[in-house]
């Protein structure tokens, strides 16, 4: 089933994340130490890390909760940590021996404005920090469980088996043949992971029942991979000045992605089908379902 657009309430949405991402840019330095003393460079490199980006991931986890009637303060320090574990993924990723970018958000990478040993620790730093703070989530309507449950998940989303999983098998797939399985495992594990963490974060701390906890789990992954497809896209028809990164990037390094495998125009219907699966799941939860679609389309109709 193919929907439409969203029409007017789309921007809306639009403004509630640039809100959110305003919020965060002005929260996130006094989650982390200030810099001074002899590790002075290595915490100047985590504030000028977690600095910009969309702050999708930390939406998602704040209006989880929401969807289920946890206000945004009370699952604040956990989508604060999850904005770290993506900045300390999008370090590393950015590092010589992995896709050796020079530029992030418009800026230079982490090793380009620091060095390499700087940002190896700060992408270690931040992982670590991360955990730190969701170990203090003080959550009244779950309790100690909730929170002992989202490390556990979150830990279990980025390891081996998830996010640094996926960035494992994308290196390993350069140059090789394109095939669906190995590309469905490279994104579901290196993007959608985090995405779905994301989403199963708030609604745990907000005591989601069942149905709604699979209900956003369904979503999450559908707008996952609907974000690294377009990511995909955008890579191969994008400019440097427009993604604020190197454009064509994939190509030139041979990566597996999904407009390899199907071409620009498979590449386009496959993002839209987990766009359509992505609000067929929004309909199932209880609340913000306007939210939830209108999500959906932003992502669907990005240009950076």
């Amino acid at each position: 089933m193919t929907h439409s657009p969203t029409g007017p309430a789309a921007p809306d949405t639009a403004a509630q994340l640039a809100a959110t991402a305003a919020m965060l840019a002005e929260r996130i330095p006094a989650f982390l130490p200030q810099p001074s003393g002899p590790a002075h460079r290595l915490l100047q490199a985590l504030h000028y890390s977690t600095r910009g980006g969309k702050r999708v991931r930390a939406f998602i986890t704040i209006n989880a909760a929401a969807t289920f009637g946890l206000d945004a303060e009370a699952v604040l320090p956990a989508a604060v940590a999850i904005e770290f574990i993506h900045a300390a993924s999008l370090i590393h990723d950015d590092m010589p021996c992995i896709d050796d970018s020079p530029l992030r958000r418009g800026v230079p990478s982490c090793h380009e404005q620091f060095d390499q040993h700087t940002a190896l620790l700060a992408g270690d730093a931040l992982f670590i920090r991360a955990f730190e703070l969701v170990a203090q989530v003080r959550s009244d309507v779950a309790g100690p469980q909730a929170v002992l449950r989202v490390i556990a998940e979150l830990a279990e989303a980025i390891g081996a088996l998830g996010l640094i999983g996926g960035e494992a098998a994308d290196i390993e797939a350069e140059k090789q043949a394109p095939d669906p399985d190995t590309l469905s495992f490279i994104h579901t594990n290196k993007t959608a992971k985090l995405i779905i963490a994301s989403a199963r974060t708030g609604a745990i701390l907000a005591a989601a029942p069942q149905d709604g906890l699979a209900a956003i789990t369904d979503y999450a992954r559908s707008l996952g991979l609907l974000f690294q497809i377009t990511d995909d896209i955008l890579d191969a028809t994008g400019t440097e000045e427009q993604l604020g990164k190197p454009a064509g990037a994939d190509d030139a390094a041979h990566k597996m992605t999904y407009p390899a495998l199907l071409g620009l125009a498979g590449a386009t219907e496959k993002a839209r089908q987990e766009a359509d699966l992505a609000i067929d799941a929004a309909r199932r939860l209880p609340s913000n379902n306007q939210l939830w679609t209108n999500l959906v389309e932003l992502v669907l109709d990005r240009d950076k």
